[in-house]
């Protein structure tokens, strides 16, 4: 009989850093990270040390790095310089044109967005995290987990490392045995989309309530069309999303744009407020008390099509219990939408919104 899977909840993502920087410390075998934004400040550097200690102790330790998301450190010796310390570097995918410097509109695409972290294939974290200072105060949502599922993760590493180093052979798929934690990738190919489908899937069974929180909201056709057949049979649906996010105005825009047909079907939105430039960036969906999902997969049309992804998809109620209550707090730090406001705009003002139709299917 498979063990339980010990598991551990972060809100705030110093909290997390801390965690992080703890178990690499005491990292016996192996180190992976791979991750969307790095960036060469305070953290980056006290997690680069770290690793280099362990580095010097015999453990092995990689990072893959997206070229576009961390784009401050492609193009820079900075592969060299890590390689001098013991930890290898990869980054996925060069941008494209390659001589820009700052990514263009299409590098955003088949990015790899993942946020992994697994030390010695024991322990493991994701979920919304990136690693740049300006965002120690974001408001996200990550998960410490240890067993099988972390074991799940490391394998899923190993495939994406040997795919950035152009393999032909990758390593067979290892699944978790717990079946309330399993580690989902998304991969930008049809029917590969296994986080889309399984969170298609479990929109489609709700029967009490569905609570989404994520920091841009522009789904596709047919991910509208599932939520708002969930609130016209009666189900309960909350979203929360910033107030203003960093990608303001166009994501912004998008989700807006998207308001009318949500409050059509008796779905209620909420905007937390944005602190000093700090946003809620956390990407959750909770079920009915019995389903949930966090992880780096956010509600647009890039990351559930076009980028790689992966989310803890969990089933043990402790769990979800926990991550309804930062749900519930997080509503109620937000304003709610007001339907009637919403829909006594002037004119004027829903303009942009309408715009933004032409094109939020690339958002």
């Amino acid at each position: 009989m498979t063990k339980p899977t010990p598991w551990k909840l972060f809100a705030a993502n110093e909290e997390a850093w801390l965690s992080m920087l703890h178990d690499c410390a005491h990292a016996e075998k192996s180190i992976v990270l791979e991750q969307f934004i790095f960036v060469n400040d305070e953290f980056g550097q006290k997690l680069i040390n770290v690793c280099a200690e362990r580095a010097a102790a015999g453990v092995k330790v990689r990072f893959l790095w997206d070229a576009a998301g961390s784009f401050t450190l492609w193009g820079t010796n900075i592969a060299g310089d890590l390689l001098t310390k013991g930890i290898e570097l990869l980054f996925w995918r060069t941008l494209v044109p390659s001589y820009f410097k700052v990514p263009n509109f299409r590098s955003w695409f088949l990015r790899n967005h993942r946020r992994t972290l697994v030390i010695d294939g024991k322990i493991g974290y994701t979920g919304s995290i990136s690693m740049r200072d300006s965002m120690k105060n974001w408001r996200d949502t990550n998960v410490r987990v240890e067993g099988t599922v972390a074991a799940e993760m490391a394998n899923a590493f190993e495939r994406m490392w040997q795919r950035a180093r152009k393999s032909s052979k990758l390593p067979l798929r290892r699944l978790s045995r717990d079946p309330e934690f399993r580690y989902v990738t998304n991969y930008p190919a049809p029917g590969r989309r296994h986080v889309y489908s399984r969170m298609m899937e479990a929109l489609r069974e709700a029967k009490q309530y569905v609570y989404i929180t994520t920091p841009y909201f522009v789904p596709t056709h047919r991910l509208i069309r599932t939520i708002k057949a969930a609130a016209d049979r009666g189900v309960d649906v909350r979203l929360i999303i910033p107030e203003h996010s960093d990608h303001y105005p166009a994501l912004d825009l998008g989700a807006r744009s998207f308001f009318g047909t949500l409050f059509q079907s008796g779905a209620r939105i909420f905007l937390y407020p944005t602190n000093g430039g700090a946003i809620i960036h956390s990407k959750t969906m909770v079920i009915d008390g019995t389903w949930a999902t966090v992880g780096s997969m956010n509600l647009d049309s890039v990351s559930l099509l076009y980028n790689f992804e992966a989310n803890l998809i969990v089933e043990n109620t402790a769990f979800i219990e926990e991550l309804s209550a930062h749900f519930v707090r997080d509503m109620n730090a937000s304003k709610e939408v007001s339907v009637n406001e919403w829909r006594s705009r002037f004119f004027v003002e829903r303009i942009p919104e309408i715009l933004i139709k032409m094109v939020r299917k690339f958002l």
